[in-house]
């Protein structure tokens, strides 16, 4: 299981540079590159990333999981 961040798609969607998002977030942009690997994110982090590029947090960030899922002790 994994979280992804799909935060290039959003940013290429809405034609914003990572050093433009940076500023208007207020972090440096080797922090938002940071981001894009996160293992963690701070909610006023993902707020304001969601304000300035108009979005939900579940455009940012995918739910995967790779495990197969069991029913009735077989696997689908």
């Amino acid at each position: 299981m994994e979280i992804l961040v799909n935060l290039d798609v959003m940013m290429a969607k809405r034609k914003i540079s990572a050093g433009e998002l940076a500023e208007r977030v207020g972090i440096t942009p080797a922090n938002l590159s940071i981001l894009k690997k996160a293992k963690a994110i701070r909610f006023s982090t993902l707020m304001a990333l969601c304000h300035e590029l108009r979005c939900q947090p579940g455009d940012l960030l995918e739910f995967v999981d790779g495990q197969q899922e069991v029913t009735d002790g077989r696997t689908t």
